[in-house]
């Protein structure tokens, strides 16, 4: 069973892993749109780059604490359009967590703005 504090870390690990995705995805098509004029390439890119090597650092800390705690996610798997299972291996069995998708999508992009905003 997981403790409360399990929950968190596994959460932010979950929305931290998610950013990343989502910014490397982000970056990666900005860089190569041909459409994109090479005067906002050269605003963006750099601003991204450094986001996602912050939100990369914060990932990598929330993985050591799920190291720390014997723990892993194994994998997501796709309920429906709305909802997904993340399985979370512990030392004695396996956890699954149910979220909205919509809900953690929302918690991704705070989280973003959050870090933007500063």
């Amino acid at each position: 069973m997981l403790s409360i504090e399990q929950r968190q870390i596994v959460h932010e690990y979950l929305v931290l892993d998610l950013a990343v995705q989502s910014l490397q995805s982000d970056f990666t098509k900005m860089e190569q749109s041909e459409k994109m004029k090479m005067k906002v390439k050269v605003i963006y890119l750099p601003f991204l780059d450094n986001l996602i090597k912050s939100v990369r650092n914060d990932y990598l800390y929330q993985k050591r604490l799920l190291a720390k705690d014997k723990l892993r996610v194994v994998k997501w798997v796709n309920i429906d359009e709305n909802f997904s299972d993340v399985i979370v291996a512990t030392v004695g069995e396996d956890i699954t967590i149910r979220y909205a998708n919509r809900a953690i999508k929302t918690h991704v992009e705070n989280m973003l703005l959050s870090l933007t905003s500063n």
